[in-house]
């Protein structure tokens, strides 16, 4: 081939006629806050934009948002609308019929459902016609889902022309479940487009960079065996490498080796053929091995790290790297043109010979839209006795003459020349900003739309100073320091936290840190913020972890928030987020963690700093006491900050309907048991901070005595007249100090309830669910009205079902245990193993070990995947041992089903405002409270004691039964029931 001709088809690859069929306008079908989270998370819109400027296209889609079947058939009727999202989720509407009845009028649009994952809708899937639904979607929380999904649609619109006109390559996926599908395509993107960018940055002008991004790989998905041959057919020649499941449709049924028949049929056609084998079966793996393809195990906790390798090292997706074919050793890697060109001398000829005769250059040139370039070389021929020099100094012209044709062409959100107190909300980073500064934003822009939120005449509501790290500096960090193997690996928590705490945070971090600090001059908390905490229907409630860093010099604050956000990146890969990963079914190796850095609210008194109280609201009462009703909400308060509420001591709890209603106050006997004794507070003493797997090093608890002579006590306390037996409100008579709230809720010194109802209501309404708001208020503000300070939004997994199981043909008295305050809604079935807290030997001193004990059973059967029963006395996940057994949630991850029981001199009501409370809810975990010493319920724990245990400590047993048992739970009754087999029940309870 001369070079005269090579040079001409330079100018030849028509990068303006690819990319022509494009999606303008997107009909979006979902809730206000589904909306939200779709378009503001990561930013969607601004993602798109940069998408679409870059592709030098003028008009990025335009997203039409509506929330009801009759707008959606308005807007199809007025506008040109390209494509269809909706979301399972939409209040009442069904998406199926709705998809039918819109394909019936416009068959040309694609439709997606966008839908969370989980067993119930998995098998809803199952059960629906979904004919009229062109592909669906596993929402996980990840903003980048939806430039997948319009790409792929793209994609496919624009295939044949690009691929065969002007020789765009592609990636072919095979895969035909909904859960892996979502995960794949969003990275697969992700790869593609990092790489697109990679290579123009390194040497292409602004308009050339623009032309090129258009060449990227098309990405086709197949989901049968007829579609995934067709497209091989189809498009061979221009093929990366294909990735394949195993076990697929072929001819209307699912065949289990279809992907192995895939796999041998491309290999024979092309045994270099990058392809790559993934499936639940670890047994595939020798399959693999025997066809010489690659192979990934789904259940791999780095199946998404695995899959991101193959992209890189077998697609041409990463560095080219030239290696010895005798022995495998990397001889030579080049990451550019300019590399390239510099070592090809280098290169010994058999390695050359080796990469030639594979396509291996020509598909690395070709992945990055070097067409020209890539035919050239795909074009050279070799063989064994070819002259390697010549071919050599052939691509080494080709590439200068490249090169000198080229020039060369470069945004950040957080702007700390700009940066000032007037900022409430900036982002440092690009990427997604993770569930609680989604929700952070949404409250944010909630509190903008409502004038009886923005506007109310007796306090400042407002969300706290706040800048957000996307979870791009956490993949930048976690890369750059290699720390991806220390996190999926099974050492211990310190051991992790040592090694992140020694890596490197992207350089220009502490500068901007720096900024922020000397605005705010305050206290900041640093809190997590992944990709899947606060996600629609699993929320990670208290799973990772929040730090607080006091007030010290810039430089040494600065020092210590780098430490506590690698802390929290840590946390992402502790013992009990990995157990909490497992429970909802989610893989460890997809969370992302963005940063929360948030002024802490309060006020400093001496060496503490604290709000006036913390609280959470709940939209939903799980347990209401009449005349109060689920739909009234719960608010839990307390002195302090709110670690008080969420770890499970004790809080005030009112419902914001009735507030002059407290049963905690109801006889002064209970206000003196049941109030809270002890409140948190910020250490400022910043030498007490220090990089630790426990969150709370330099945290104070204090006894509510201690906060009187701060001034926070004369909105919050009573007194307990020890003479006359009697509660006094406020702080005129002597006595003991009890926090009642009584100022606020019977004098309206604040119009707390007012305010919860009203944002209860507003977040329900947007959210089209229960809703839960975490809230601190600052009584002592400056020269201003008291601030309510909005912390945080989340969905409630609401048990609430009208269709539960029948229990009116159970007994109280035949069954093990009966419970009205029973949380959850169906029927567990397949349990076999009880553990429970021995009620002979316990005493709440000893609550601590007793959760050792339970951590180390859970940890045992969860490793044989034995799912089993939970029971104990007090408050389980209660931080205050005194309440309860004070368990983290990946120490009892294996229950399924959990008994809270109150013995004769020990009974603590449930807190509806703590992490574990919100977790055990999402996770539909059964939960069941009796209290047979008042007359609430009963549990027959002599029968258990009657049968032999498995494992046995002083403190704990562990019995398994032959036959599996029954829990019934009725979820609008809130009534459950626990019936073991009825042989065995019988034959124990003669014995006894």
């Amino acid at each position: 081939m001369e070079f005269n001709t090579v040079h001409n088809r330079f100018s030849e690859t028509a990068f303006d006629q690819l990319m022509q069929k494009r999606i303008h306008k997107v009909l979006l079908i979902c809730s206000s806050y589904d909306a939200f989270m779709l378009e503001e998370d990561g930013r969607i819109d601004e993602q798109l934009f940069n998408e679409y400027v870059s592709l030098s296209l003028r008009y990025p889609p335009h997203f039409i948002q509506v929330s009801s079947a009759g707008e959606a058939f308005k807007v199809l009727k007025e506008e040109k609308i390209d494509l269809i999202i909706t979301m399972l989720s939409v209040g009442e509407m069904d998406p199926f019929s709705l998809s039918r009845k819109i394909k019936e009028t416009y068959p040309r649009i694609p439709i997606v459902v966008l839908t969370p994952f989980s067993r119930e809708v998995s098998m809803q899937l199952e059960r629906e016609d979904t004919s009229a639904i062109d592909y669906v979607f596993c929402w996980l929380g990840n903003a980048n889902l939806l430039l997948a999904i319009i790409k792929l649609i793209e994609d496919g619109m624009n295939a044949d022309h690009d691929i065969h006109k002007i020789g765009v390559q592609s990636i072919l996926l095979v895969e035909d479940s909904v859960r892996f599908y979502s995960s794949y395509l969003p990275l697969i993107y992700k790869i593609v487009f990092r790489q697109s960018k990679k290579f123009m940055q390194e040497g292409l002008n602004e308009h050339q960079k623009m032309m090129r991004m258009r060449g990227r790989p098309k990405i086709l998905l197949a989901r049968t065996y007829e579609e995934a041959e067709a497209y091989y057919n189809k498009y061979r020649s221009n093929l990366l490498g294909i990735i394949s499941d195993v076990s697929f449709k072929h001819e209307g049924t699912k065949e289990q080796g279809a992907g192995i028949n895939l796999a041998k049929r491309v290999k024979e056609d092309n045994p270099y053929m990058p392809f790559m084998l993934q499936s639940s079966d670890s047994r595939i793996a020798e399959v693999a091995k025997e066809l010489k393809v690659g192979f990934i195990h789904k259940q791999s906790k780095f199946l998404l790290q695995e899959l991101k390798d193959f992209l890189n090292t077998y697609l041409a997706f990463g560095d080219f790297v030239f290696i010895n074919p005798k022995t495998g050793e990397e001889i030579a890697r080049v990451s550019n043109l300019r590399e390239l060109q510099n070592k090809l001398m280098e290169i010994p000829d058999e390695s050359l010979l080796y990469h030639f005769k594979r396509d291996h250059v020509s598909k690395w040139l070709t992945a990055r839209a070097l067409f020209p370039i890539g035919d050239v070389i795909r074009e050279m021929k070799v063989d064994d006795d070819v002259d390697m020099s010549t071919h050599k100094e052939k691509l080494i012209r080709v590439i200068a003459e490249f090169r000198k044709s080229k020039g060369r062409g470069v945004i950040a959100s957080f702007d700390r020349d700009r940066y000032d107190e007037y900022m409430t909300f900036s982002r440092i980073g690009q990427g997604s900003i993770g569930g609680k500064a989604r929700g952070l934003a949404f409250l944010n822009s909630i509190i903008k739309k409502h004038p009886e939120l923005n506007q109310h005449p007796d306090a400042n509501i407002m969300i706290p100073r706040t800048i957000v790290l996307g979870i791009d500096v956490f993949e930048n960090f976690m890369e750059e320091n290699d720390l991806y193997s220390v996190g999926l690996s099974d050492l211990p928590d310190e051991e992790i936290l040592r090694h992140f705490i020694k890596g490197k945070l992207p350089a220009h971090l502490r500068d901007d840190l720096l900024k922020f600090v000397q605005v705010v001059q305050r206290p900041v908390a640093i809190r997590s913020s992944s990709v899947l905490e606060d996600s629609h229907y699993q929320p990670f409630a208290g799973i990772y972890t929040t730090y607080m860093i006091a007030p010290s010099r810039d430089e040494e604050m600065v020092g210590q928030i780098m430490d506590a956000i690698k802390c929290v990146y840590a946390s992402v890969y502790y013992k009990s987020s990995k157990a909490y990963m497992e429970g909802t079914t989610n893989l460890i190796d997809e969370e992302r963690m963005g940063i929360v850095l948030q002024e802490v609210v309060g006020q400093p008194h001496g060496n503490r700093f604290y709000p006036t109280f913390s609280g959470v609201a709940r939209s939903v009462n799980f347990y209401p006491i009449p005349p109060e009703t689920a739909e009234d909400g719960i608010v839990n308060v307390a002195l302090g900050l709110g670690r008080q509420i969420v770890e499970g001591g004790a809080s005030l709890r009112f419902s914001p309907k009735f507030p002059h209603k407290v049963l905690q106050l109801s006889t002064p006997e209970m206000v003196v048991r049941e109030t809270q004794k002890t409140f948190f507070a910020l250490d400022l003493d910043a030498g007490r901070f220090e990089p630790s797997v426990n969150d709370g090093i330099n945290i104070l608890q204090l006894n509510v005595g201690d906060a009187e002579d701060d001034g926070s006590l004369k909105w919050l306390a009573s007194v307990f007249d020890m003479q006359n037996h009697m509660i006094r409100d406020g702080l005129m008579a002597d006595g003991v100090r009890l926090i009642t709230f009584a100022n606020i809720l019977k004098y309206d010194a604040f119009p707390l309830a007012e305010i919860c109802r009203n944002i209860l209501a507003i977040g329900q309404d947007e959210m089209k669910q229960p809703v839960e708001i975490e809230f601190a208020v600052d009584m002592q503000a400056p020269d201003s009205k008291p601030v309510f300070y909005l912390l945080q939004i989340r969905p409630i997994v609401s048990s609430k079902n009208p269709i539960g199981p029948d229990l009116s043909e159970y007994d109280p008295k035949d069954c093990f245990l009966y419970s009205e305050s029973a949380l959850g809604n169906g029927e567990v079935n397949d349990i076999q193993d009880v553990v429970y807290v021995k009620t002979d030997t316990f005493k709440p001193s000893l609550n601590r070990e007793i959760a050792g004990h339970i951590e180390k059973i859970n940890d045992k059967l969860q490793k044989k995947s034995r799912p089993y029963l939970l029971i104990g006395p007090g408050r389980w996940g209660s931080q205050d041992p005194w309440l309860g057994v004070p368990v983290r949630w990946g120490q009892i991850a294996g229950a399924r089903t959990i008994v809270e029981m109150g013995l004769e001199n020990y009974h603590v009501e449930p807190s509806q405002g703590t992490h574990f409370f919100q977790n055990l809810t999402s996770l539909r975990v059964g939960y069941l409270t009796v209290n047979p010493s008042i007359g609430e319920g009963h549990i027959k724990m002599d029968f258990l004691d009657s049968h032999p245990a498995e494992e046995e400590t002083g403190l704990v047993r562990h019995v398994r039964f032959e036959k599996p048992f029954s829990t019934l739970i009725d979820g609008k009754s809130n009534k459950g029931v626990i019936v073991f087999d009825q042989q065995e029940w019988t034959q124990k309870s003669n014995i006894l």
